[in-house]
């Protein structure tokens, strides 16, 4: 249907290779001219090897989940005859090991909250509205963790 891509440029600069201690910051590239600071997590690698101000692979996936399950739910709503004024989320995703012993990310989880202009629709209805926008998110029928969307 369509190709997705990104760029992403490291250089080790003068640093020492073979003792892992180089700097995990890397440059991420859109197709759209927009580019990001990406590192390992704080977590994974400490800093100053690791950038905090950088976006890691993790916070990543997750702004990409939650994006994804915005924009369907944006034109639901739209759909159904309401008028959004803002949209805000603040969603996790939790690392953590499986069952099957590898680390990976096992469940994602969404807080959206939509402000409306004038009429604003029922619990039934915003439920109903997340609902079709968990069906229809591409990122989140990639996954195979749970995505859960707390309303």
């Amino acid at each position: 249907m369509s190709l997705h891509t990104a760029k992403i440029n490291w250089e080790r600069g003068d640093a020492v290779f073979s003792d892992a201690k180089y700097s995990r910051g890397h440059l991420i590239s859109f197709d759209g001219g927009v580019s990001i600071a990406g590192s390992s997590a704080p977590e994974s690698v400490r800093p100053p090897l690791s950038k905090i101000d950088a976006a890691d692979p993790e916070e990543l996936l997750v702004a990409a989940v939650a994006s994804c399950h915005m924009l369907f739910a944006l034109d639901f709503t739209r759909k159904a005859g309401f008028v959004v004024d803002s949209y805000e989320d603040n969603p996790e995703g939790k690392l953590a090991k499986r069952e099957d012993g590898v680390v990976g990310i096992t469940i994602v989880t969404l807080r959206p909250k939509m402000v409306f202009a004038g009429a604003e629709p029922t619990n039934e209805q915003l439920h109903e509205i997340h609902h079709k926008a968990h069906e229809a998110c591409f990122i989140a029928n990639t996954l195979n963790c749970p995505v859960e969307v707390e309303i």
